[in-house]
């Protein structure tokens, strides 16, 4: 058996916001939300998948978006590479979904909660240890809440969750376990299996019950967020190595004076890696021959 990976966003909203999906994304949404309370009964999926619809769509993203059986809204998205302004955008996204409830001249006692569940394949909260960090708007001095929760964030950043299959044990457990690792199973495990959810999540997950198409667009789909990782990994190395070449020359300069175009080129063109070996190597350096030397043998 072979799955594909819940982390590209077409898989995503195949599984969770299929018509026939609705016990699938309870199930999700007690566990992240709800701490496996089976606080959700009943939920309608709004815009639900279409396979003909979305194998039309290039760039855009997918996400899933239901309302809870006492009238909240939820928006659910996997996101699996950070992008410029990516916290204005999902609060961008919850305050208009909140506000579009209301048609003109409608009162406000009609709205209605508004939850975004968002799951992201890097990390985002460096001071946060856990898997699953909700957020409402609170006091900044007491702490206290305020808005009754009309408004809430709930991230699920997955390169912290760490378990293996046998160190399962909560409904989140084995949901972000599925998120993170679906496409790495050769077959459905018992503890996943269990939870009658997850194993229907998975057999829509196979490939085997894939179309032709649907596999292609998963395809292009998984190469359209490689392509998007790659580039903020250039970008991010790019970033670096500016900051480390601006460094080295500096201290190349305050110790020789003025570097030749001919020196500075090739420090230019060093790796990262090669940057900070440079950069140790710099107090044994005693003259711009010993430096001309290193760049040779490097």
């Amino acid at each position: 058996m072979k799955f594909v990976s819940p982390k590209i966003d077409y898989a995503f909203k195949k599984i969770f916001g299929s018509e026939e999906s609705e016990d699938i994304l309870i199930s999700f949404l007690n566990a992240i939300i709800y701490g496996g309370e089976k606080t959700i009964q009943s939920l309608t999926i709004v815009n639900p998948f279409n396979p003909g619809k979305v194998i039309s769509l290039k760039d855009t993203y997918l996400d899933v978006k239901a309302v809870l059986f006492d009238g909240s809204l939820v928006m659910i998205e996997m996101q699996v590479a950070w992008m410029g302004a990516f916290n204005k955008r999902v609060a961008y996204n919850l305050a208009k979904a909140y506000a579009n409830q209301l048609d003109k001249g409608e009162k406000y006692p009609l709205l209605n909660p508004a939850i975004a569940v968002t799951i992201t394949d890097f990390m985002l909260f460096k001071k946060s240890e856990k898997v699953i960090n909700k957020f409402v708007f609170k006091e900044e001095e007491k702490n206290f809440e305020c808005l009754d929760k009309e408004l809430r964030l709930i991230f699920v950043e997955l390169p912290k969750f760490k378990k293996s299959l046998s160190e399962l044990e909560s409904l989140s457990d084995k949901w972000i376990y599925f998120l993170k690792e679906a496409s790495s199973l050769d077959e459905i495990p018992e503890n996943l299996g269990e939870v009658w959810e997850i194993e229907k999540a998975l057999n829509i997950a196979e490939k085997i019950n894939m179309t032709p198409e649907e596999l292609d667009m998963l395809d292009r789909r998984g190469m359209m967020l490689q392509d998007e990782r790659g580039r903020i990994s250039y970008a991010e190395e790019k970033g670096e190595k500016k900051g480390r070449l601006r460094l080295i020359m500096r201290l190349l300069q305050k110790r020789f004076g003025e570097i030749p175009e001919a020196i500075s080129s090739q420090i230019e063109n060093l790796s990262v890696e090669d940057l900070d070996n440079l950069g140790e190597y710099f107090l044994d350096l005693n003259s711009l021959e010993d430096l001309l030397s290193w760049l040779q043998e490097h």
